[in-house]
């Protein structure tokens, strides 16, 4: 079984930069794609970015494209997302998320494993 576990959320104001952490866990070996996502109340989830772990090839939303930067430490089983140049509107519940798959996708369906979230807030 494959175990996710988020850090990094905080509190910061707009313009500012956080980094989040996904430490993996478990049968890691059986994961080709991580992405991050987030979710806000009344809103649907939404993917933000996602890694083709045996490539490293990324892809990004639009709203987040050229601020959010997601990358991957084999060794520590970890795979980070560096967000410069917040804004309020990127406040949210961040998850990492994990599948075995061929094509790493934005949508939440193919994902089988879930981190707990950690939270991101960004005053104006």
């Amino acid at each position: 079984q494959l175990q996710l576990a988020e850090s990094g959320g905080g509190s910061v104001q707009a313009g500012g930069s956080l980094r989040l952490s996904c430490v993996a866990s478990g049968y890691t070996y059986s994961v080709s794609c991580i992405a991050w996502f987030r979710a806000t109340p009344g809103k649907e989830r939404e993917g933000v970015a996602t890694i083709y772990t045996g490539r490293g090839n990324a892809f990004y939303a639009d709203s987040v494209r050229g601020r959010f930067t997601i990358s991957q430490d084999f060794a520590k089983n970890t795979v980070y997302l560096q967000m410069n140049n917040l804004k309020p509107e990127d406040s949210a519940l961040y998850y990492c998320a994990a599948v075995h798959t061929t094509l790493c996708e934005l949508v939440p369906d193919p994902y089988n494993s879930w981190g707990q979230g950690t939270q991101v807030t960004v005053s104006s």
